[in-house]
């Protein structure tokens, strides 16, 4: 990539939103939006944070996603999957700056999805005999590992300290599904006590059902609660959730039909996850291959829906607000567009600063800018919620 292209991206602040058929967008133009890089090296490929997980601590930002070497292929991703680690990225200025870990040298030690350990240095996934000592310390934080998108298996790992240290890996039972293979999407409860939200196979040990599941006992054993999503032709893959009350969740799910048609789709638990019931969609379209959500609880009480649009055109970055707890959504806000991306991006994790100001995290790129060398990067944009009340 030539330098005057990253620099170009940092300077970016402000975006004009477009207007698009399918869907009422934000036209107003938009001022205050920040477009930064995470991270980027030149032959490498970044992508997925929605995998891993992000957390936030004041000002103190931790994010999960891979690193790979980049070849050129005629499919969607361009990489090298051998060559994938899970690396993280930290902030401690609110995303404004960002080092960047790595996943095995903090303890992530075992084979996954995207993580290519070699055999003579991967361990394998061994039950936790030891209970989590408290999951409401203010360090804990908690990850999960696939081995592929199907019927797994999955693993896990906790660190008590922000993620200076990673323990595990441990195995995730299958708690009578077709298979578990799970992304990162739980609440924590109380002391011992931390529900989790799991993207489970399908009768056909293809992906993908969303079930709800707990552990009452600092994860030693899981417990199996409920179905969210019905089995169905396409899938149902990648939640991210909320407690709205004592007694009420909200879950976000990526969804693609039989017909290929990929939207997001949403559930609330009125009864602490024992049932469950189908609101209206949040988004209808999501592009060609589809977006998990992003969702965040703001301090002003609304609900912010990050996701991508995804087309080999142009690629584009949205969010939505609702002021019912789901019940509605705002109109599309844009927040980037036009700059080159290709289908080949997405995935956003999001977390609100003390400030009030949103951190999306996504993987973008600029492969449809003629005057850009193709590659994939971590991108961040950082935008105040409060401009769409």
């Amino acid at each position: 990539m030539k330098s005057f292209s990253i620099v170009t991206l940092l300077l970016v602040t402000a975006l004009s939103c477009s207007s698009y058929p399918s869907e009422k967008h934000n036209t107003e133009p938009t001022s205050g939006i920040k477009h930064g890089i995470v991270y980027y090296q030149e032959n490498k490929y970044g992508g997925w944070p929605a995998n891993n997980g992000i957390w936030i601590w004041d000002n103190e930002i931790l994010v999960g996603f891979v690193e790979a070497d980049y070849k050129p292929a005629d499919g969607l991703h361009t990489y090298n999957q051998s060559s994938a680690h899970h690396k993280y990225a930290r902030s401690t200025d609110g995303g404004e700056t960002w080092t960047i870990e790595d996943a095995y040298e903090k303890g992530q030690t075992a084979w996954g999805n995207d993580h290519s350990i070699a055999v003579d240095k991967a361990e394998t996934p061994v039950a936790l005999k030891t209970p989590v000592e408290d999951f409401t310390d203010p360090g804990f934080i908690i990850t999960f590992v696939r081995h592929n998108n199907n019927n797994g298996p999955t693993h896990f790992y906790y660190s008590m300290n922000k993620g200076g240290v990673w323990s595990g890996p441990y195995s995730f039972p299958d708690l009578g599904t077709a298979g578990i293979a799970n992304r990162t999407d739980y609440i924590v409860e109380s002391d011992q006590e931390l529900s989790v939200f799991l993207t489970t196979a399908k009768t056909n040990k293809k992906e993908g059902r969303v079930a709800f599941a707990k552990t009452t006992d600092g994860g030693i054993n899981w417990e199996f609660v409920s179905w969210i999503t019905d089995e169905q032709g396409g899938f149902d893959i990648m939640p991210s959730s909320l407690r709205l009350s004592d007694t009420e969740l909200i879950t976000i799910i990526r969804t693609r039909t039989a017909e290929r048609q990929d939207l997001l789709t949403a559930y609330r638990s009125s009864d602490n996850g024992k049932s469950w019931a189908r609101l209206k969609n949040p988004v209808n379209d999501t592009g060609n291959g589809g977006s998990p959500p992003a969702l965040v609880k703001l301090q002003d009480g609304r609900l912010a829906l990050a996701y991508i649009y995804r087309s080999v055109y142009g690629s584009r970055v949205n969010v939505r607000f609702s002021s019912d707890n789901g019940e509605s959504w705002s109109d599309e806000v844009v927040l980037r567009s036009g700059d080159g991306a290709n289908r080949d991006a997405g995935y956003p994790r999001m977390v609100q600063r003390p400030d009030g100001k949103l951190v999306l995290i996504y993987y973008w790129n600029n492969a449809n800018d003629e005057d850009s060398t193709p590659y994939r990067y971590i991108a961040s944009t950082i935008f105040d919620p409060g401009k769409w009340k």
